[in-house]
């Protein structure tokens, strides 16, 4: 017999998350697909929301978790290509199809968008519901624990579009949390040909040069600018700030003529700009927003096991005990935090 209820990990706002039982939830939509989480991964996005002010928006009453991967249990009686058994992994980001972004091929500047995880019950629980249409199915030979690292991946190949970085040129990341590092390896798989990582944390720091990452440096050093621009021959062809609140680090950093892609996200950061650099010396400056289109790119790249998943993943935590991986992640201590059910 099925369970009726299940341990899930829920928001309930100004920073408090709870583990708590709650039912299990069922179809309601024809289109609609019952999953058994198997794994889910904590993201930095998890910790701004519990943030006191928080750095990203939530649904309080929302069981979070945007980054998961689940086995089809049931499927709606609208839904088709999907099979009970069938291993998924799920974009979380909801678009209507009818707003004037969606309509001309730009989905991830929905103006009715919702997110599973952040605004709507996600997946740090044992159970979910979700419209088939955020699906994607991925080999049964890709653990769960690497699956469960699609949605983030997604995300990055999207930026690295953006950039179109060629083979030979230097790339310098700020940053070496989850996504820092998932920029490092695809940058390395690519062909840069310096990669220098920032970053302050001791593991994250050795995650990175497991990552491929040529040159480590600590921004808190005295002289790091002028070491980041002697290791890219005087300036990156490409910077990119995973943080969120690197701009002007970035702009220091970049060669005339340069990019620099702004990936992390921190609401409460309110960065000075030098727009004179900006426009004196050609620098393109980039924004990237979750994934469009760069799902199925990203399940061909862990199904051909070209990601390193042990430089991310450090930490295995169950739903009981995910207070502590999140306090492993604030810490720095950990890199990755993958959540099970049980």
């Amino acid at each position: 017999m099925r369970d009726k209820t299940m341990l899930a990990a829920v928001f309930e706002g100004q920073g408090k998350l709870s583990v708590k039982e709650v039912p299990v939830p069922a179809i309601r939509e024809p289109d609609e697909v019952l999953l058994r989480v198997d794994a889910a991964s904590i993201c930095g996005t998890d910790v701004h929301i519990l943030e006191v002010p928080p750095g990203h928006p939530a649904t309080p009453g929302a069981i979070l978790g945007h980054e998961y991967t689940g086995t089809v249990l049931e499927t709606g009686s609208a839904v088709q290509g999907l099979e009970i058994g069938d291993r998924v992994v799920i974009d979380p980001n909801l678009t209507c199809g009818k707003c004037q972004y969606c309509r001309s091929g730009m989905p991830n500047m929905c103006q009715s968008m919702t997110t599973l995880g952040i605004f709507i019950n996600g997946g740090f629980a044992k159970y979910n519901v979700a419209p088939a249409s955020a699906l994607h199915k991925i080999s049964k030979d890709v653990p769960p624990d690497v699956a469960a690292l699609a949605e983030p991946l997604s995300c990055v190949v999207n930026g690295t579009q953006k950039v179109r970085a060629q083979p030979g040129e230097s790339v310098v990341v700020l940053g070496a949390g989850p996504i820092g590092l998932l920029f490092t390896q695809v940058f390395a798989a690519a062909g840069a040909g310096r990669i220098v990582v920032s970053e302050i944390t001791k593991a994250r720091a050795e995650a990175a040069a497991r990552s491929g990452a040529h040159a480590v440096l600590d921004p808190r050093e005295p002289g790091f600018v002028q070491r980041a621009l002697n290791e890219t021959g005087g300036g990156a062809d490409v910077v990119v700030d995973a943080v969120g609140t690197l701009l002007p680090t970035a702009l220091d950093l970049v060669r005339r003529g340069g990019k620099v892609l702004l990936f992390g996200m921190n609401q409460q950061a309110a960065p000075a700009v030098r727009q004179n650099t900006i426009t004196r010396y050609e620098i393109s400056v980039l924004g990237t927003y979750i994934a469009k289109y760069t799902f199925a790119p990203a399940i061909r790249v862990l199904e051909s096991g070209a990601v390193n998943a042990d430089a991310l993943i450090t930490h295995r935590v169950s739903i009981p005990n995910i207070l502590e991986g999140l306090h492993a992640m604030r810490s720095g201590e950990a890199v990755k935090v993958i959540v099970t059910p049980d």
